[in-house]
């Protein structure tokens, strides 16, 4: 991992599926470059064990389709990190690997739940912080199937979609303000998430990428990294790729 330094000193982040994946690994590139993060994740267990590794100040467990706890969570990391500077929205879920007429119904409500609804009400309870402090950077995770649709990840797919109109729109909202808010298409990489997966569907998307690999997690967090840090200061309401030549628009 290449490190920046000092890069976010006096910087704090709320990282959300903080304790594993992308998420872990954002939160250990800023806090190796001087930064403080508050990690959010459902897993209790994994979560302590990602704060000891990464050296977080503070974590919440929590289910980000949950708004109250949301709330909660926000006013908590608020109160523990004394300023909130960086959101990165990483908690996700893949759902069911189906065909669309044999999606079950709870698989769909729940991928929208966390990747959508969970995505919206983190942004909502952390925006207004950053306004009234003049200065926030914003990254929501989405996918390259948000830009290309992936057969039988019907829900991913739409819900990546959306969290790419969604930043788009909420970019546009705060330009201006010294809050950028961006979104990020990562081509499958190597992360607990394809667990969820059967190996067909893996197999299947590494075919999509022209380099012939699935990326590292340690890719997107760099891009992830300079997203939230203030070199990036002039783009807003955009996508940056990851996605070894597969999407490139």
């Amino acid at each position: 991992m290449s490190v920046w330094s000092g890069r976010f000193e006096g910087r704090t982040a709320i990282i959300t599926g903080g304790a594993s994946g992308l998420g872990k690994a954002v939160a250990a590139r800023i806090v190796a470059e001087g930064g403080r993060v508050a990690l959010w994740d459902m897993n209790a267990q994994t979560l302590a064990a990602a704060k000891a590794e990464v050296g977080a100040t503070h974590t919440v467990a929590l289910d980000v389709s949950d708004q109250a706890a949301v709330e909660r969570a926000a006013a908590e990391s608020l109160a523990a990190l004394g300023q909130v500077d960086v959101l990165v929205c990483s908690a996700g879920i893949t759902g069911a690997t189906v065909p669309v007429h044999e999606f079950p119904l709870d698989s769909w409500r729940r991928v929208i739940d966390i990747n959508v609804n969970g995505l919206f009400y983190c942004n909502r309870a952390i925006v207004p912080t950053m306004l009234a402090q003049g200065y926030g950077r914003i990254v929501n995770v989405s996918s390259v199937a948000g830009k290309e649709g992936n057969p039988n990840a019907s829900a991913y797919s739409a819900s990546k979609a959306a969290v790419i109109g969604f930043t788009k729109s909420l970019g546009k909202e705060l330009a201006g303000k010294g809050v950028l808010a961006n979104a990020i298409t990562p081509a499958t990489f190597e992360s607990p998430i394809l667990d969820q997966m059967p190996q067909s569907q893996v197999d299947y998307m590494r075919s999509k990428i022209p380099m012939g690999r699935l990326g590292e997690v340690s890719e997107s967090a760099a891009m992830v990294c300079f997203m939230a840090s203030e070199e990036c200061s002039f783009t807003t309401a955009a996508t940056f790729d990851t996605s070894g030549g597969r999407t490139t628009f």
